[in-house]
């Protein structure tokens, strides 16, 4: 079951790729994700992610960009190190997302909310931008400058 509500920038979730539509080389499975656009008026029900992958890029690029969480993300996808798929930037729809969630226990089940720091993501929408061949088009100002 897909999310029912938008979430914030830099919320990491889990989209399905595999849901239909997608073809490799683009992703096509269930993966860790982050949110990097804000809830857009009159676009209701979408989101803008970026993937994240597990396995380290054979080249060092520009776009691809080393993440390292604190804690392991939950099973089964239970890593700190992750790589953000800059260059394969996706809009999706609620229905693809989901929160990571604990294991049901005698309290139910718990939904997990997962950010990523500031200075992380800005170096992720660095790395959009690179991945866009926009690269050149950075700004200037000090401090955060996509929260």
């Amino acid at each position: 079951m897909g999310l029912q509500f938008p979430v914030g920038r830099k919320t990491v979730l889990l989209c399905d790729y595999g849901a239909g539509g997608f073809k490799p080389p683009e992703m096509v499975k269930r993966r860790p994700a982050i949110v990097v656009t804000p809830r857009l008026a009159h676009r209701d029900g979408l989101c803008t992610v970026v993937p994240l992958s597990g396995t380290e890029p054979k080249y060092a690029t520009r776009y691809c960009i080393r993440i390292e969480f604190q804690d392991a993300l939950p099973m089964p996808f239970a890593q700190t190190i992750w790589w953000a798929k800059c260059d394969m930037l996706a809009t999706v729809a609620y229905e693809r997302l989901d929160l990571f969630r604990t294991p049901r226990g005698p309290n139910g089940r718990k939904y997990l909310t997962i950010k990523i720091e500031d200075g992380v993501f800005d170096q992720i929408m660095e790395g959009v931008l690179n991945g866009l061949a926009i690269g050149h088009l950075t700004l200037t100002r000090p401090g955060p400058h996509w929260s």
